[in-house]
């Protein structure tokens, strides 16, 4: 009889918990399908405003980080989002992310990006969708040993719906949010990206990037190793740099004067580079047209190089101040035109021909691998981005490459640090 009873239990605690995880995955989906959305439509907008008045870039990062100053003083307890550690800090003590963090993220996200701070959504993402998780557990007693679980499939849906991609979500929160899973962990979560990738299908979502990809040839394989390593170089310079403006802006005593030079910093570097406004992504857009036909010529190598070493300082300084977002979209961003670059550079200087939009996306996944250590997240999301998995050898063997020249360089990533303050 116990042992019948036992299993009776084992079986309702199960198949709870796989309710949960639907549910869970179902209110992931929408927040950040809605968040996308809401995010594209504004930033659009926005940005658009400022290529006719170049006066808006100086007023909107200020008047972004003032409203999420404001909103965190006065509305979400004056606490300030620490974006992927929060969650961090939840599945690896008794903490409980606190029901708050859902709409803190999503707003703070959103403000932040369409106001020109040089990050993305995909952070403030993770985190209220891991909130939900969190807030689920709390609800059923069962729940409680399985936090962690639930936690890991708010994130699965949550990064499958930004990217329609269910195996870079699911691969996230294993090898980024949870990295030692149970075996429960499959069991939610496979069932957390199936139903958000169906969500996002019903839905009819596109790939982000509309990029036509040409195969590609086994005498490039040494070039896309290269452009492993300078992605794996380039993620510790965007790393750094994270770390050290997060630690100078820490100095400031006046949360006042914190905004200011933070909004100044990043006027002036919108001023000069308009590509670095938001999450960047409409950049890329703009030169994956141009890219196979593109040229390499003295302003463009000023373009390039600017972007490459301003967008890594843009983030930290929008992070640092009191934006909410990481280092996702900005490694995505970054990628994209170190890869554009370094193929340029190959055919002009060395007349290589290899070709300039497969290196875009291979640079896409390999700095995403380098930046966050999660070499087969990166791998699946850079495909996922374009929905087409031609590349898949190539930028498999980038993010490898990427991930573990970055590791022995510096064997954190901007979510791993421990800082010493």
């Amino acid at each position: 009889m116990k042992i019948t009873s036992r299993r009776k239990y084992t079986f309702t605690k199960t198949g709870k918990l796989l309710i949960a995880s639907i549910v869970v995955a179902l209110f992931a989906a929408l927040l950040a399908v809605s968040l996308k959305h809401v995010t594209e439509k504004y930033e659009e907008l926005f940005y658009i405003r400022s290529k006719i008045n170049k006066l808006y870039l100086v007023i909107f990062p200020i008047i972004g980080l003032s409203m999420i100053y404001v909103l965190r003083q006065y509305i979400f307890k004056n606490k300030a989002n620490k974006g992927i550690t929060e969650v961090f800090d939840s599945t690896e003590t008794g903490k409980n992310l606190p029901s708050y963090k859902i709409p803190s993220h999503f707003v703070n996200g959103l403000l932040t990006v369409i106001f020109g701070g040089s990050t993305g959504i995909e952070v403030s993402t993770v985190v209220s969708t891991a909130a939900i998780g969190s807030l689920a557990q709390e609800k059923e007693k069962i729940f409680r040993q399985h936090k962690k679980e639930l936690i890991c499939a708010g994130v699965t849906a949550g990064i499958t719906a930004l990217f329609n991609t269910p195996l870079a979500g699911l691969l996230f929160a294993y090898e980024v949010i949870c990295r030692k899973p149970s075996k429960l962990f499959f069991y939610t979560n496979i069932p957390a990206a199936a139903v958000a990738w169906t969500f996002v299908l019903v839905l009819g979502e596109p790939p982000l990037f509309a990029m036509k990809i040409q195969g590609w040839h086994l005498y490039a394989l040494p070039y896309f190793a290269l452009l492993g390593v300078l992605a794996g170089l380039h993620s510790v310079y965007l790393t750094r740099c994270v770390i050290f403006c997060k630690a100078q802006f820490a100095k400031f005593t006046s949360q006042h004067h914190k905004i200011l030079l933070g909004a100044v910093i990043i006027s002036a570097l919108l001023l000069l580079l308009p590509q670095l406004y938001g999450d960047g992504y409409h950049a890329i857009k703009l030169n994956i047209l141009t890219a196979n036909k593109a040229v390499l010529s003295v302003p463009l190598v000023v373009t390039l190089l600017g972007v490459l070493v301003f967008k890594p300082l843009a983030t930290s300084i929008t992070l640092s101040a009191g934006g909410d977002g990481g280092v996702f979209a900005p490694a995505i961003f970054i990628g994209a035109f170190l890869g554009l670059f370094t193929a340029l550079v190959l055919n002009t200087v060395f007349h290589i021909g290899v070709i300039p939009l497969n290196f875009m996306l291979i640079g896409m996944g390999a700095m995403l691998s380098a930046s966050i250590h999660a070499p087969y997240t990166a791998l699946f999301l850079a495909c996922g981005l374009v929905n087409d998995y031609t590349l898949f050898v190539p930028v498999l063997i980038a993010c490898l490459i990427a991930k573990y020249t970055a590791k022995a360089v510096c064997p954190y990533t901007v979510y791993t640090f421990k800082s010493k303050v």
